[in-house]
């Protein structure tokens, strides 16, 4: 009677296991492959990352993930350089313009990625990432977003992940918020 008893014990074992919570080293793991990312995005224009990400798992909600970047690198205000031109101003915001799509498109990589790697969350529950997007107070920020967030169900981004999704379903399951 107790062997029966003992072996639907043990198969439930990796059941329990699957639906505890990711550990803090999991979210560590995942916060260090995020900065790996963001710095190799660009060798040529690089982005730079000024807060590392910071990541937390939300009991009955998912994994949320956040960091703060800077688009592109940009000239510095100094003693030598009191001030920068109308044309250098105009120069750094078109630059950020153009690598605004490109690091969307990074963020949804790195959701659509993450699915797989964080196998504790849930499968009904979320993963998000929010970038914080870094200005001078020189720079011409009129119309661009100071914050990205996209959000999207595990499931989905696992579909994706594994092909049983076409890529094309990201648009339709990414939730984008743009601030």
């Amino acid at each position: 009677m107790r062997a029966p008893i003992l072996m639907f014990a043990l198969a439930l074992a990796p059941l329990s296991a699957q639906l505890s919570a990711p550990s803090r080293a999991e979210i560590e793991a995942m916060e260090r492959n995020f900065d790996q990312k963001l710095q190799r995005f660009s060798m040529d224009a690089p982005v730079e990352v000024l807060g590392l990400t910071r990541g937390l798992y939300l009991q009955g909600y998912g994994a949320a993930f956040t960091a703060e970047v800077n688009l592109v690198q940009t000239p510095g205000v100094s003693p030598f350089r009191p001030t920068l031109s109308k044309d250098d101003i105009a120069r750094v915001r078109a630059a950020k313009m153009r690598r605004l799509p490109e690091i969307k498109n990074l963020m949804r990589d790195m959701l659509v990625n993450s699915a797989g790697s964080m196998d504790r969350v849930p499968m009904n529950e979320r993963l998000v990432l929010g970038l914080f997007l870094f200005y001078n107070s020189w720079e011409d920020a009129a119309g661009m977003p100071h914050r990205i967030t996209m959000q999207a169900p595990r499931r989905g981004l696992l579909d994706v992940a594994t092909n049983r999704q076409p890529r094309a379903a990201l648009e339709s399951l990414i939730q984008v918020r743009e601030e």
